[in-house]
């Protein structure tokens, strides 16, 4: 099974943070535990040597001493009786503990007062250690003596030991198990990033089809459908980009290849007439006419796209603009018998934008509506909005466009009636560089269309409020 770095750098923060956590949780339970522990036998002790003490009223009686002494042992505990001269007159065998020795005269002033002892005692050249607590034995208002009871620190200490293995033993086995817990979340937590490498890899690569399985809503399912989504995207840039080459490329060649045709017929003189000659010219120059305008369009659309195309800026009053432009698109019109008709409300509408390209804009679309349509009219409305923005809408009744291919229509070389586009001409980039003219200049442009029946392009402008003005 290989490790990814990954599982161990996640792997391991989660575990050196329940170390941190263990081990100190692990210290302070010991030290609880031991405080606890010695404060019981302590109290125990006290309990015990208080008892002791009341219960005694003379330290000359050897039969009751023995008993007190019995009692003691029964309870795990070491006792020695003094005399009120603080001499040692019986005891339950401890190993430095001497009948008829005396203790120290501080400690017997201290009984003598009524005062406890709480010590802790190590009877040298023995190892023995005791916790030992002493009280005074009275006789109504007469000091007797006093009664110690001992208890074994090594005991305690054993006892204390033995909790703390079986802390540690607890503790390793909870590591143990938190290790191979933690282990197995972080290898589940990054198997979807592990997934997500291996597949971006595969993208780079040129493997567009390659998917992230979408494990959940969260943060890294966010992520999973982020890289799916970008997939998707480059796979479809690539399809583009393919057609685009491809389209390109036919739409270069056909001039192209008119141009270098009827260039090598003049060159040759293969014409009969100088009629047949000036046919075979115009054919150049509307080749070539038509090369130039593909190349200005390709130009302009990359521009666009780049967002490099250079826009100056201004207040242009829409309706004077459009009016404009029909001037120029009339003779076209008139051409074709086609009516065009205007609805312009009566206020000045200004709006921010490039003044060439707004013109150009509405050529192209004016262009459009008059190659499309036959017969009938090309109607412009231009309306004000109650969210204070400017619509226009340009609409024909010419040939439409079918419904599925609507999505498509400002697509680059796209072309609805791709087996007229000779009889129809254009380059496929017209209604491409308008939406993106239009986006430039924070509009918004949508079609409407009904196959044979007519098309309606709609836009939306920002108008220029009275406090844009002011400023």
């Amino acid at each position: 099974m290989k490790l990814n770095r990954i599982v161990l750098k996640w792997g391991g923060s989660i575990l050196l943070l329940f170390l941190i956590v263990l081990i100190p949780f692990g210290l302070i339970f010991h030290i609880i535990y031991s405080n606890l522990y010695y404060s019981d036998v302590e109290k125990e002790i006290d309990e015990l040597s208080t008892r002791y003490a009341n219960a005694m009223t003379t330290v000359e009686d050897s039969e009751i001493l023995r008993m007190f002494v019995t009692l003691a042992t029964f309870t795990n505990n070491e006792v020695y009786i003094v005399d009120h001269d603080g001499t040692i007159v019986m005891d339950s065998g401890i190993t430095g503990i001497v009948t008829g020795e005396k203790i120290n005269e501080k400690e017997r002033a201290q009984l003598q007062n009524g005062d406890p002892i709480y010590k802790e005692f190590h009877f040298l050249p023995s190892t023995d250690r005791y916790l030992v607590s002493g009280k005074p034995i009275f006789n109504e208002a007469s000091f007797q003596g006093g009664i110690f009871v001992m208890s074994s620190l090594d005991a305690i200490d054993h006892s204390i030991s033995q909790v703390k293995r079986l802390t540690l033993f607890a503790g390793m086995i909870a590591f143990i198990i938190g290790a191979g817990f933690i282990f197995m979340l972080s290898r589940k937590i990054s198997a979807p990033l592990l997934e997500m490498e291996k597949a971006t890899r595969k993208i780079s690569k040129g493997d567009l089809n390659t998917r992230v399985h979408v494990h959940s809503n969260d943060e890294i399912g966010q992520l999973a459908k982020a890289i799916n989504d970008l997939a998707l995207e480059l796979d479809q840039y690539r399809s583009n980009r393919q057609e685009f080459f491809a389209t390109i490329s036919h739409e270069l060649r056909t001039p192209i290849t008119y141009l270098e045709g009827y260039a090598n017929v003049l060159k040759h003189e293969l014409y009969s007439s100088e009629e047949e000659k000036r046919q075979y010219l115009t054919i150049i120059s509307d080749e070539t006419k038509r090369l130039i305008h593909l190349i200005n369009d390709l130009f302009d659309l990359a521009k666009a796209e780049e967002e490099q195309l250079a826009m100056d800026n201004q207040k242009v009053n829409i309706i004077q603009l459009i009016s404009s432009v029909i001037v120029k698109v009339k003779l076209k019109a008139k051409e074709k018998q086609l009516q065009i008709n205007e609805t312009y409300p009566n206020e000045e509408l200004l709006i921010e934008g490039d003044e060439k390209r707004l013109e150009q804009i509405f050529i192209n679309l004016l262009d459009n509506a008059i190659q499309y349509t036959e017969k009938g009219k090309i109607s412009i409305l231009v309306e004000k909005q109650s969210n204070n923005t400017l619509k226009i809408l340009i609409s024909d009744s010419g040939i439409g466009i079918p419904k599925d291919e609507i999505q498509y229509i400002f697509d680059r070389f796209h072309r609805v009636e791709k087996s007229r586009s000779r009889d129809y001409g254009g380059t496929g980039l017209g209604l491409s560089i308008v939406k993106k003219l239009v986006e430039l200049q924070n509009g918004i442009i949508t079609v409407s269309s009904e196959f044979g029946k007519g098309t309606a392009f709609e836009i939306v402008f920002p108008l220029i409020t009275q406090n844009s003005k002011r400023e």
